[in-house]
């Protein structure tokens, strides 16, 4: 592989990055509660998968599993029954798991953000009915968090990584803060990070896989791929898939 990237430097092409040697990954955009398209694309990267020759297999969700679809719970259950599957799961945290990590906790401030950004479907699909949740303050938005949402689902999340690396990719929710070093990254920014990322324009050292923004096809640069199709609205959820250098895209 080292002789066929001199080779391409050489002859003054551009060298792709790529993954580990033996790996295949597919990293799965922002889910958001749809998991009808969560099956699609999840059948999708079985038939692909069995369709190439044998490698090691890691599938990598971005983050976002939650909030706005209407299917949060038996996303997350969904995904819980994936972590015992015979691939290598690999789940990223986002601002929104963060937003109901936090709110389950008690913390008024995310509760608040999340009842603006797609809470109200997550607790119903829980079990809250809309009347239950429509009349709630924030005081008994927290007392339905702890009366509705299981602890092992939260346990779940909260183990949730903050970024992976294959070789010369680097997958996360957000992006990255840059010229910041990948160990000193905050969290709110892997999260969070919006303008500053996506305006960047010269390499982060790694190519950087990352979900949150929403694009209406891959946004697809020379130093960053974004795989938020906007799933949720759009009933695009989207994955790509790498092998050595070779990039490729599946979507519902």
């Amino acid at each position: 592989m080292i002789l066929n990237r001199l080779r391409k430097i050489r002859a003054g092409a551009r060298a792709l990055p790529s993954v580990e040697t033996g790996e295949r990954i597919y990293a799965i955009g922002d889910v958001h509660g749809r998991l009808d398209l969560l099956e699609k694309l999840l059948q999708k990267i079985e038939q692909d998968n069995n369709g190439r020759l044998l490698a090691q297999t890691k599938i990598i969700f971005l983050g976002d599993l939650i909030d706005r679809g209407p299917d949060s719970r038996r996303v997350i259950e969904r995904a819980m029954a994936l972590a015992n599957s015979k691939y290598k799961i690999i789940f990223l945290k986002g601002n929104h798991e963060e937003l109901f990590i936090k709110a389950y906790r008690g913390d008024r401030r995310a509760a608040s953000v999340l009842n603006r950004v797609g809470g109200r479907e997550t607790l119903l699909s829980y079990g809250v009915t809309p009347e239950e949740y429509d009349h709630a303050d924030l005081g008994d938005l927290l007392i339905l968090l702890a009366k509705y949402i299981p602890e092992n689902h939260i346990n779940f999340i909260e183990a949730f990584e903050d970024w992976h690396v294959s070789n010369e990719y680097v997958f996360v929710h957000a992006g990255l803060r840059p010229h910041v070093p990948l160990t000193s990254q905050r969290q709110s920014d892997l999260r969070w990070i919006r303008r500053e990322f996506l305006e960047h324009r010269e390499s982060h050292g790694l190519m950087v896989v990352h979900g949150h923004s929403v694009c209406q096809y891959v946004d697809e640069q020379s130093n960053r791929i974004g795989i938020d199709t906007g799933a949720w609205a759009s009933g695009r959820l989207t994955a790509v898939a790498l092998e050595e250098e070779r990039r490729w895209y599946l979507n519902t």
